[in-house]
């Protein structure tokens, strides 16, 4: 499983790359066929002065390509909530190609 991590209009800190590596290692008990993750970190809303943070996720398997975007306060929470969703996607996807 290849990881890929890009954020966007800011730098990461070490901390939040290993957060987000250490939830994405799991992605594989979900699914063994997963051959890419593509995380984007977005600040979303610059020209205000609130600034959201925007979690998207990709994550390639043969055959299908699943992606989901989420924004909150936090890059942790919008990561978790994200994460979550494609979880739940991986799910569905293979118990539709087991039955």
């Amino acid at each position: 499983m290849n990881v890929n991590i890009q954020t966007v209009h800011f730098d990461a800190d070490s901390k939040l790359v290993s957060y987000v590596e250490k939830k994405l290692s799991k992605l594989s008990q979900y699914h063994d066929r997963i051959t890419n993750v593509d995380v984007y970190l977005k600040l979303d809303n610059l020209v205000h002065a609130i600034k959201d943070k925007v979690a998207e996720i990709k994550v390639m398997i043969p055959q299908h390509e699943i992606f989901v975007k989420h924004s909150s306060k936090s890059f942790e929470e919008s990561f978790d909530a994200a994460l979550d969703a494609v979880i739940n996607q991986i799910k569905r996807k293979k118990d539709k190609q087991a039955a």
